[in-house]
């Protein structure tokens, strides 16, 4: 069992995740890709592309965005291949991805989770501020849905009124950063965490059908209550000068 909190402080924000998490949300995004391919029924360019564009761009935004180090996809030795893989055999075995309702939605949101999780721990590795952190894990989340809207001529989810999905990776972000970074929960521990807030977040949403507002204008109320608050500041001095007149009466 790991630690539930780190020995060493601060010490321990700099030790990376291992490895295979970066492999793992590169998988689980693929997958997402790959549903939507076959549910769109594209070709094999089509579920080659859509696979790696979610279980590299991510990653790709958060590398190029933060400039440090390498960028993922290109230094490791499976990435492309792995994504690339993957698209391939959805392509040749479709039918398998079939048994199973509501998978598409199940495997985005975690892969969403595990790319959150991976962009914010990057980021604490190489000591960037809070919210830069936070902002690391959301991009790293949501751009490889993001690209793949764009490349399928749609506008984003994360643009579009809908159930939370970039709330989710923000409300991930925010968990692991404030665990490690105030609380020294283990690495492990808050990991899980900020999946499972990720996923959880997202499942009520769909259950509750909690959708993102648009269209929202605050401009009338406010302008009614600074209306309101003008009315009673002038009601007030109005019977200020009233009261002063009435006493200056009586006392002439």
């Amino acid at each position: 069992m790991p630690e539930l909190f780190s020995k060493f402080g601060p010490e321990m924000a700099a030790v990376s995740l291992p490895a295979w998490l970066d492999l793992a949300a590169l998988m689980v995004g693929a997958v997402s890709g790959v549903l939507v391919a076959h549910e769109r029924k594209l070709d094999l360019v089509g579920f080659v592309g859509l696979a790696m564009l979610c279980g590299l761009g991510g990653g790709l935004i958060r590398d190029v965005t933060m400039q440090v180090d390498s960028v993922y996809m290109l230094s490791s030795p499976y990435a492309i291949p792995a994504a690339a893989g993957m698209g391939i055999f959805a392509f040749l075995f479709p039918s398998l991805f079939d048994k199973f309702s509501n998978l598409i939605e199940w495997v985005d949101i975690v892969s969403v989770g595990l790319f959150a999780l991976m962009g914010t721990d990057k980021a604490i590795v190489y000591g960037l501020l809070p919210f830069s952190a936070i902002l690391m894990g959301t991009l790293t989340g949501v751009g490889g849905g993001m690209l793949r809207d764009v490349f399928l001529g749609d506008i984003p989810r994360i643009f579009k009124p809908s159930n939370y999905y970039a709330l989710c990776a923000l409300a991930g972000s925010t968990i692991y950063y404030v665990t490690v970074m105030v609380f020294w929960l283990g690495k492990p521990w808050a990991a899980f965490l900020c999946v499972a807030v990720t996923v959880g977040l997202r499942r009520w949403s769909l259950h509750y059908n909690v959708i993102s507002p648009n269209d929202v204008n605050l401009a009338p109320r406010v302008a009614g209550g600074v209306r309101k608050i003008t009315r009673r500041v002038s009601r007030t001095k109005s019977s200020a000068r009233r009261n002063r007149s009435s006493a200056r009466r009586r006392n002439g």
